[in-house]
């Protein structure tokens, strides 16, 4: 498990939290992308853990995310509801292909998607 029992890095990890949060924030998502790698390099997760981590830490970061951007007219619930149905489908193969997925192919599936959001940003 790495360096994650350490007492002393509480507050360290309250910080990675606290960024991928703001990450979340600022873009209504993403934060898994800033969790990720400080997850795996600098808290001493695995890489399964550190992705598997991510998507509980991120859960409710985006519900509430999306319960901000719902307060304040920004979110249109049945518009977002096909998007969320695929979302689910999509989330449950995933979950299912990740276990088999070698760890090599889905740190390059990752850096892809990481590239990707990168260059539509900047285009």
């Amino acid at each position: 498990m790495g360096k994650s029992n350490q007492p002393g890095n509480k507050l360290w990890y309250a910080a990675v939290g606290g960024a991928a949060g703001l990450v979340n924030g600022f873009f209504g998502g993403g934060g898994g992308m800033v969790l990720v790698p400080l997850l795996a390099g600098q808290c001493g997760l695995g890489q399964r853990r550190a992705f598997a981590t991510s998507v509980a830490v991120i859960a409710p970061l985006c519900a509430l995310s999306a319960g901000i951007y719902y307060l304040r007219g920004s979110l249109d619930p049945i518009a977002a509801l096909p998007y969320l149905t695929g979302g689910l489908i999509g989330g449950l193969i995933g979950g299912k292909v990740f276990r088999r997925m070698s760890m090599v192919l889905l740190r390059r599936v990752f850096a892809l998607l990481i590239l990707y959001g990168a260059v539509r940003a900047l285009l």
